[in-house]
């Protein structure tokens, strides 16, 4: 059902059925370690290249996530999945590998709410039963592409971010145990003109902003509804910008109720300068470490607000800005999932 002008409220309160989470070794040294299905000790996982890597940690996730729910790979009709790098190879071979009907999706870090939201859709739509979706990052494999190799060792200013090595999957079914996708806000492409590719948190956090506002201006929802309204990664820089762009448009969320999936990721004193990015960071900790507190019984109703910034190195070398986008996906207890 189309809330407003730009939501869709689910009525048939699609199930996260399962959920899987893969990260790399430097994820197992942050603060959300516990969390993780799977952490991997070397950035290679036995692979010959950091883009085969990326693949083997979406096979896992999505693995991962079969087999806690009990199902085979046959089960699942159709899987949503997207990265960072070019083509979305990555995800593209891992869907070789597992034989799932396949739709690839690029929303750069926005992949993993719009991978849900289209995931919701679909099964509250009666058009399938169960549905996968997934999305990842791969530290040395995305700052070879859109900066330089980590062996060069150049430097970067305080504004940039460090892409979090992760996969998350989750399952979405029209039955069974677990919380419940109730709405999705698909977000519009805001560019204020912005160029600089180590400030993605600035950029990206204008369409924060317009997207949250018109999720609760769709649904007509008081500023305490959710107990959590988590951005995906707009980190030091873009966070406290989001949260003054809402003040503007008359949104005043409660106090620490809006944070941010790259803040909660590393430890304090892990060299991430303005926090964790990637479209890996927020599919882990929020089906990881958010999906965990909501079975805990510490969280009823959340909001995931996955950021994108739409560049590629091609736009950047001809000067153009960068244009960035935003999706929604509000998630409440339910069941006992897996």
């Amino acid at each position: 059902m189309l809330r407003g002008h730009q939501t869709w409220e689910f009525e048939n309160q699609p199930v996260i059925l399962s959920t899987g989470t893969v990260g790399g070794p430097f994820e197992a040294k942050g603060e959300l370690a516990d969390d993780f299905d799977l952490l991997h000790e070397d950035l290679w996982l036995k692979q010959d290249s950091y883009e085969k890597a990326q693949k083997v940690l979406i096979e896992k996730s999505i693995s991962r996530a079969i087999e806690k729910s009990e199902l085979r790979n046959e089960d699942i009709q159709f899987m949503f999945a997207g990265d960072l790098i070019n083509q979305i190879t990555p995800s593209s071979f891992a869907s070789r590998t597992l034989a799932i009907p396949y739709l690839g999706l690029f929303g750069a870090c926005s992949t993993s709410m719009e991978g849900l939201a289209l995931a919701a859709f679909l099964v509250n739509a009666k058009g399938a039963e169960r549905v996968v979706t997934a999305a990842s990052s791969h530290n040395a494999a995305t700052e070879k592409q859109f900066r330089y190799p980590t062996e060069y060792g150049g430097q970067k200013p305080p504004t940039s971010q460090w892409t979090v090595t992760a996969s998350g999957a989750a399952i979405i079914s029209n039955v069974g145990d677990g919380p419940v996708v109730t709405s999705a806000t698909i977000g519009k492409v805001i560019d204020m003109g912005l160029s600089d590719p180590f400030n993605m948190g600035g950029a990206m956090a204008p369409a924060a902003a317009d997207t949250i506002v018109a999720h609760f201006r769709d649904r007509n929802l008081p500023p305490d509804h959710y107990d959590l309204v988590a951005s995906g990664d707009l980190g030091e820089i873009g966070l406290p910008i989001a949260k003054d762009l809402l003040k503007q448009k008359g949104l005043d969320l409660p106090e620490d109720t809006f944070q941010d999936c790259g803040l909660m990721i590393y430890r304090e004193g892990q060299p991430v300068l303005a926090g964790g990015s990637g479209a890996g960071c927020s599919a882990a900790v929020t089906y990881g470490h958010l999906l965990n507190r909501m079975k805990r019984g510490e969280l009823n109703r959340i909001l995931i607000v996955a950021t994108g910034a739409l560049l590629s190195p091609l736009s950047y070398q001809q000067q153009e800005t960068i244009p960035c986008i935003a999706h929604a996906v509000s998630i409440e207890a339910g069941g006992g999932m897996t």
